[in-house]
């Protein structure tokens, strides 16, 4: 599937998760949205307009391996 219907997909899903560790009160909170294959991430503030970031499954496994292994220190 081309990366804009990826994106695309994402964009429509009517199921986006609030990340439990999102920055509260400051807005710093992301949301994340899955398709088959894919997963998208957002930025809460901008909501609806907010630019989609699409990575494959695999990708998005790695990266969650490597939160839970420390591997991106906080900020």
């Amino acid at each position: 599937m081309p990366h804009d219907d990826i994106v695309a997909a994402l964009s429509a899903s009517t199921t986006w998760h609030k990340s439990t560790h999102s920055g509260g009160e400051n807005g710093g909170c992301v949301e994340v949205a899955t398709i088959p294959g894919h997963a998208g991430v957002r930025d809460t503030k901008l909501g609806t307009a907010s630019p989609v970031l699409a990575f494959t499954t695999a990708e998005w496994r790695a990266f969650l391996t490597g939160v839970a292994h420390g591997e991106f220190p906080a900020g």
